[in-house]
């Protein structure tokens, strides 16, 4: 990703469509799904309608309240060939750290797994949420150096590095040096 370029965002479309379909899918109104994910009636609203700005805090919050990987919430219509260079590709900023995620492949139906790669900079520790039971995160570090795995538990990676954790459980990353990124893959039992 280049200076002079900010990721791709999500389309906001492809979020208010999945929202819908998903709610509809567990039978929730809006007021229970905001409810259950922590957010206000307001802000669900507002991204169902196609607005807002959401936040990968956000967006977890309302996968875990729906028990769907975060990947159904944002992936899109899947091409015959997908190519997603570096530095693009439909990203999430997160509101507690300088960390991007950007959705590399999201899980087809029947399998359960996620790819992501992360961009992260110093600063503050991007904290998670349990996510869907079962789920198990796999991590590889590219660049820089990182600090992951569940609360209290956390090792130090460095590049080439592989570390394996439950993803159900509190969990957090923490980049230690500029530049850092990482490929993270989500797999849902």
């Amino acid at each position: 990703m280049s200076d002079s370029q900010p990721p791709a965002r999500l389309p906001l479309e492809w979020i208010a469509a999945s929202l819908r379909r998903e709610r509809a899918r567990v039978g929730l109104s809006l007021s229970e799904l905001a409810k259950r994910a922590g957010i206000a009636k307001s802000t669900l609203s507002q991204l169902e309608g196609g607005g807002g700005n959401p936040s990968v805090e956000t967006l977890w919050a309302l996968a875990v309240a729906l028990g769907v990987p975060f990947s159904a919430l944002v992936e899109p219509p899947a091409p015959s060939v997908q190519v997603i260079r570096a530095g693009q590709g439909p990203s999430v900023a997160s509101e507690q750290a300088n960390y991007v995620g950007a959705l590399l492949s999201s899980s087809p139906p029947g399998a359960r797994r996620d790819i992501y790669r992360i961009t992260a900079e110093p600063g503050a520790a991007r904290d998670s949420e349990p996510h869907i039971p079962g789920s198990v995160e796999h991590l590889i570090v590219s660049t820089g150096r990182v600090k992951a795995g569940p609360k209290g538990e956390e090792i130090e990676l460095e590049p080439g590095d592989y570390m394996a954790y439950r993803g159900d459980v509190a969990h957090s990353y923490e980049a230690l040096l500029p530049g850092t990124t990482f490929v993270l893959v989500m797999q849902h039992m």
